[in-house]
C-alpha cells in the first residue's frame, strides 16, 4: 500500500513539474530569471526638453547593460519632489534614488533623510569630482550623496556691441572699476531714458554671489563656521551695487526687469543690454532664441580689485539614496553609473549643464561633439570652477537666509545704510547660531 502511495505522489509531483515547464501562455512574460531582478524607482524633476530625453536614454542604456537591475524614471515637479520625498521617507516607502540639492546634503544627513554611502563604496570617488562639490556631499567626512551636475556664474557679452564701440577681447573688464568704465561706454542714453544699458549686476544673479566675489571668496560664514556678514568688503559690495542702482535709476531698472523673459523678449538677446551675468548654461537660451547673426562671448566675474580673485558662486545637485530605501546596494550601482565619465559627458552635451565629473567637462572641451561655442562654454566653466564657492546651509543656523535677505532688501529697496543693515544681520544671526 505504501509503495502505491509513493508511486501516486511521485506521479503527481512529476505532473506538476512538467506542467510548470510547459509552453507559456501567450502574454505570459514571467521567467525564473525575472524574479531576481531588482526594480528601482528613480525620482527627478527633469520632466521635459533635452534633460528628460537624455536621462531616459541613459536609464535605458543602464537597463540594457545588465540583467540584474531595472530602473524606472518618475518625474516630480520642481519644488514638489522634495516635499513628496519627505512624506515618502516618513511613510517608510521612499524612492530608491533621488536628485537632491547639493547645498543641503548635511541637513538631510543630520535629520536621517538620506543614506550614508560609505559601506557601499569600494573605490575612492572623491578625486573624480570638483573638490568643492565632493566636500559639500560629505557629512562628518562621510559621503551621503554623489555630485551629479553643477553651475557657475559668469558674464555674457555682446561681441557686436563691443566692436561697434571700438572694444576687443583685450578690453574685457577684469576689475569692478574696469566694469564700470566699459559699461558706461556701452550705455546709450537719450534725455533721461536709457536705450541701452551696459551692465547691471543684479540681473540674473543674486547679491550673495557679489558678496562672495567682493570678499575674496568668503561667504556669509567663514571657513570655521563663524558669521561673516558685516565685513568691510561685504559692506563695500553692497554700496557698489547701490551705486549701480543710482546710476541707472529705479524706474529704468524696473522697466528692464519687466522685459526680461524667455525668447526674443530677453533684453540681452535683443541688444538692449550689452553684458549680462548669469548661470553658464544660459547658453541654452542663446541657442534656442538668439537671432541668427548674434555674436557673444563669455568671461569670468571681474574681481573687486587686482588680486582679490574672480570669485563666483555655484550650486548643483547630487543623487542620493533616501533613508530607508529597500535596495541600497543596487541603488548605489545605478548612482555610480550616472556619475561615470561617459554618462556625464552624454548628459552634458545634451543639457549644457556643467557636470560634476571634472574629466567629463574637459573631454567635452577637447572632443568633437560640440560646436565651437559649446566648447567655449565648457572651457570657461572648467576655468571658473577653480574660483567657484558652494554655500552649504550651516547646521547651526538653517534659517539665516530669511533674516539676511530681509536686511539686504532694506538696503536695496528702502535705501538703508549698508553698514547698519549688515551690522544688524550679523548680530541677529550670531545669536541664532549660538542657540
Amino acid at each position: 500500500m505504501l509503495t502505491k502511495i509513493k508511486f501516486l505522489v511521485t506521479l503527481v509531483l512529476g505532473f506538476i513539474v512538467l506542467s510548470s515547464c510547459g509552453v507559456k501562455n501567450e502574454g505570459d512574460t514571467s521567467s525564473a530569471s525575472n524574479s531576481n531582478i531588482v526594480e528601482l524607482d528613480f525620482w527627478s524633476f527633469w520632466g521635459g526638453g533635452d534633460r528628460k530625453e537624455v536621462i531616459e536614454e541613459i536609464i535605458n542604456d543602464f537597463n540594457e547593460s545588465q540583467d540584474r537591475i531595472k530602473v524606472s524614471h518618475k518625474y516630480q515637479p520642481w519644488g514638489d519632489i522634495w516635499t513628496k520625498s519627505l512624506a515618502a521617507i516618513s511613510a517608510g516607502n521612499p524612492p530608491d534614488v533621488i536628485v537632491q540639492d547639493i547645498n543641503s546634503v548635511s541637513q538631510r544627513a543630520e535629520a536621517k533623510q538620506n543614506t550614508n554611502l560609505k559601506e557601499y563604496m569600494t573605490e575612492d570617488l572623491g578625486s573624480t569630482f570638483y573638490p568643492q562639490l565632493w566636500d559639500t556631499a560629505l557629512y562628518k567626512d562621510e559621503p551621503y550623496g554623489i555630485p551629479f551636475n553643477t553651475d557657475t556664474r559668469v558674464i555674457f557679452y555682446n561681441k557686436k556691441i563691443f566692436k561697434e564701440n571700438g572694444l576687443t577681447e583685450s578690453d574685457i573688464p577684469a576689475t569692478w572699476e574696469e566694469m564700470e568704465i566699459i559699461a558706461k561706454k556701452l550705455d546709450v542714453k537719450k534725455g533721461n531714458s536709457f536705450e541701452r544699458i551696459g551692465f547691471y549686476p543684479l540681473w540674473n544673479i543674486e547679491t550673495d554671489t557679489w558678496a562672495i566675489n567682493g570678499d575674496s571668496g568668503k561667504s556669509w560664514f567663514d571657513a570655521s563656521g563663524n558669521v561673516a556678514i558685516n565685513t568691510p568688503e561685504k559692506v563695500e559690495t553692497l554700496q557698489w551695487i547701490m551705486d549701480w542702482k543710482k546710476h541707472y535709476g529705479t524706474e529704468t531698472i524696473e522697466h528692464y526687469e519687466a522685459e526680461f523673459g524667455s525668447g526674443v523678449s530677453d533684453p540681452f538677446l535683443s541688444g538692449l543690454v550689452a553684458m549680462r551675468s548669469d548661470n553658464i548654461n544660459y547658453f541654452t537660451n542663446i541657442n534656442e532664441s538668439a537671432p541668427d547673426d548674434f555674436e557673444f562671448g563669455v568671461f569670468e566675474l571681474p574681481e573687486r580689485k587686482n588680486g582679490t580673485g574672480h570669485w563666483t558662486w555655484g550650486g548643483g545637485f547630487v543623487v542620493e539614496i533616501p533613508y530607508g530605501a529597500a535596495h541600497p546596494e543596487e541603488s548605489y550601482e545605478f548612482m555610480k553609473y550616472l556619475t561615470s565619465e561617459k554618462v556625464q559627458m552624454k548628459f552634458g552635451e545634451k543639457s549644457f549643464d556643467i557636470m560634476a565629473n571634472q574629466n567629463a567637462n574637459v573631454n567635452l572641451v577637447n572632443g568633437d561633439s560640440l560646436s565651437d561655442d559649446g566648447k567655449m562654454i565648457y572651457k570657461m566653466a572648467d576655468h571658473a570652477f577653480s574660483k567657484t564657492v558652494l554655500t552649504p546651509v550651516p547646521l547651526n543656523a538653517p534659517g539665516y537666509n530669511t533674516t539676511l535677505q530681509a536686511k539686504i532688501d532694506e538696503v536695496l529697496l528702502k535705501g538703508k545704510d549698508p553698514q547698519k543693515a549688515l551690522d544688524e544681520a550679523q548680530k541677529t544671526i550670531e545669536e541664532m547660531s549660538q542657540k
